[in-house]
């Protein structure tokens, strides 16, 4: 993938990785259940073909998937999730949780139990429930 962002920032090393047009889309589809180049284009329309081919190459690439090959003739492969795309489930939950907020039509909604959820951050060490105001960024 293009490196766009040159900065000494986990956001913008981030973004350089999961950060491109389809490729939070491609990942999240995976999650659901779209393994084959097939059922992943089918899973986004709209997705152009090139541009899948080299998202789904760069992924593996960045070790963000794992590819196997299925068949021979055509080779046709399946992708799946690594460890490290497997984390960004709160990510995934997070924008739904801001989309649900903010857009003008809201597809998707995150509820438990019939209720609104919202973010919350946990002491590792403590396991005290904190809030956003409780937090701070500090450098390694």
């Amino acid at each position: 993938m293009k490196k766009q962002y040159d900065l000494p920032c986990n956001i913008a090393q981030s973004l350089n990785l999961i950060g491109d047009k389809w490729t939070l889309l491609i990942l999240h589809a995976i999650k659901g259940g779209a393994h084959s180049y097939k059922e992943i284009s089918e899973a986004l329309p709209g997705i152009p073909t090139n541009l899948l081919s080299k998202r789904l190459k760069d992924l593996c690439h960045e070790e963000l998937l794992v590819c196997h090959l299925y068949s021979q003739h055509p080779p046709r492969y399946q992708y799946d999730l690594t460890k490290s795309s497997q984390d960004l489930d709160d990510v995934y939950n997070a924008i739904l949780i801001w989309g649900d907020k903010h857009l003008n039509k809201s597809f998707k909604c995150l509820k438990h139990n019939g209720a609104s959820v919202r973010i919350a951050y946990i002491n590792e060490e403590t396991g005290e429930i904190l809030t956003a105001e409780d937090l701070c960024v500090e450098n390694h």
